[in-house]
């Protein structure tokens, strides 16, 4: 896993990302611009912020200059806000104080960690590294390196045997007009909502992934281009339904779609990604908010 070491995240009083664990609790960054780095928690107090004098320093405007405070209670660790401005979360609620337990996910500014405690953190640590080579750290969806392979391997097995695959490509529309309009946190919160009420639709045989920014991708075998069609349909209206609410803040958001059917001429995967693609960009053409295939 690659580890984005910068001038603007600084690690004090701990371990680097290199050091053994040994049952030390722990910070895992899941999401953010040093994806992947491991903050030991030896400390009984760490402090989390922009000023550069605290223990896990992020350079970040949506995050305050001493943003929430990690320490050892009676009862384990707490984390704390320290009045911040855009807040801290917990597994995705805002809080004043919360004690952590063993694979909570903590969201300061528009980065997310992972705690890990107890007498298994190495394994822990190792399992969440492999996890975020296979999932998005924001949607908690599979990733485009997952999505690429599986579709790689569908591709393959549908030419093969000549069955029926097909994928349905959708992003949201006006997307940056939310992050500019209500701030880069909301749309990480649309994003993530979105994920959970669209989880709901998803088969165990399929998959669903994020592809890219706002755009998505869901994997359908034996699927053909009728049957995508109606699906994306479905998915398009679940979101045009959907009120998202974040921070008493609500909004709606719509999302365009495009359908891609595996055809004899298709060569690659790559031949079947630009096919939706293509669709999507007409969907959007034709004035957003509809599906195309």
């Amino acid at each position: 896993m690659k580890d984005n070491n910068n001038d603007t995240t600084r690690v004090t009083s701990m371990h680097s990302i290199s050091g053994s664990l040994g049952g030390t609790d722990c910070l895992i960054q899941i999401y953010g611009d040093a994806l992947g780095r491991k903050y030991e928690l030896y400390d009984p107090i760490c402090t989390i912020g922009r000023d550069p004098q605290n223990e896990v320093v992020l350079d970040s405007d949506s995050v305050s200059r001493r943003h929430a405070i990690l320490e050892l209670c009676d009862a384990g660790r707490l984390i704390r806000d320290l009045d911040s401005t855009n807040g801290t979360y917990l597994n995705d609620i805002q809080i004043r104080s919360a004690v952590l337990s063993n694979g909570d996910l903590i969201k300061v500014g528009d980065t997310i960690f992972k705690y890990l405690s107890g007498s298994n953190v190495e394994s822990l640590y190792h399992e969440e590294i492999y996890n975020m080579t296979i999932s998005d750290g924001l949607t908690q969806i599979s990733n485009k390196r997952f999505l690429m392979d599986h579709l790689d391997k569908e591709f393959s097995r549908a030419k093969r045997y000549d069955r029926q695959l097909s994928i349905v490509m959708f992003d949201l529309d006006h997307f940056k007009d939310v992050n500019d309009q209500y701030g880069h946190l909301t749309g990480d919160y649309v994003l993530k909502e979105l994920a959970v009420i669209l989880k709901k639709r998803i088969r165990k045989e399929e998959v669903f992934a994020r592809y890219g920014g706002e755009e998505f991708v869901v994997v359908l075998p034996e699927s053909d281009r009728e049957s995508a069609f109606q699906f994306g349909e479905i998915l398009r209206s679940m979101v045009e339904e959907h009120i998202f609410e974040f921070e008493g803040q609500p909004l709606r958001v719509t999302i365009s779609v495009g359908i891609g059917t595996l055809q004899t001429a298709m060569e690659t995967i790559s031949d079947l990604i630009k096919q939706a693609d293509e669709f999507l960009y007409e969907a959007k053409g034709a004035g957003r908010n509809q599906v195309k295939g």
